[in-house]
């Protein structure tokens, strides 16, 4: 179990807030979660990469010389890949990166992931009514309040839902990225220095991953 302060609009100490998860045996953790992050990387790659063979280079029909006599080496093609303009040897082709992944297996490692990052949480009260219009230095300012300077470090902001005041405030920051508590990713909870979660967002988590 996790057990974490509750922060306030101000930044003060308001109470404190648990999230209960059950996660990976300490021996695989590290293997579980890494599988994880390797197979979401991995899906997220296009494969479209593409480079033609000698074969599909357009032109080079005709023998460009005679065989013997020139005093020149023998070519038998100007798309050759030797040649400039000729094919790519072993060059890429379209395929497809993705890598499968049990539901199971996915889900605990991103409960472990939540749990390997305890020492970096932190936990607000809702602040949606505090930001009554799209102001990004409101929000950079209550971030910096909470422990979470987005100048030095990289943010992860986990909300209940898309809130569009709060995106509008912080799609601007270069270091900040925001989630909603039932889109958790483990590239995000790992890429990040800080991660801020609101205490309905905690409530989300813990109802969502919490089985």
């Amino acid at each position: 179990m996790v057990t974490c302060v509750v922060k306030n609009w101000q930044g003060e100490e308001v109470g404190e807030a648990s999230l209960d998860l059950r996660v990976a045996n300490p021996d695989n953790a590290a293997h579980i979660v890494h599988r994880a992050l390797v197979r979401q990387m991995a899906n997220a790659r296009q494969g479209t990469a593409s480079t033609k063979t000698r074969a599909e280079v357009r032109g080079g029909g005709r023998k460009p010389w005679r065989q013997k006599g020139t005093g020149r080496a023998r070519a038998g093609s100007i798309r050759s890949p030797l040649w400039r303009g000729g094919g790519v040897i072993f060059g890429p082709k379209p395929r497809d990166y993705s890598q499968k992944m049990n539901r199971k297996e996915r889900r605990l490692a991103l409960r472990t992931a939540i749990d390997s990052r305890s020492d970096d949480l932190i936990v607000v009260e809702d602040f949606s009514e505090q930001i009554t219009r799209p102001k990004t230095k409101d929000l950079t300012s209550a971030l910096a309040r909470w422990g979470a300077d987005t100048n030095e470090e990289k943010v992860l902001l986990i909300l209940p839902a898309k809130i569009e005041n709060i995106y509008l405030s912080g799609r601007n920051i270069a270091n900040l990225t925001m989630i909603s508590a039932n889109y958790l990713n483990i590239y995000d909870l790992l890429n990040a220095d800080k991660i801020v979660a609101s205490s309905q967002a905690l409530q989300i988590i813990q109802e969502v991953y919490g089985d």
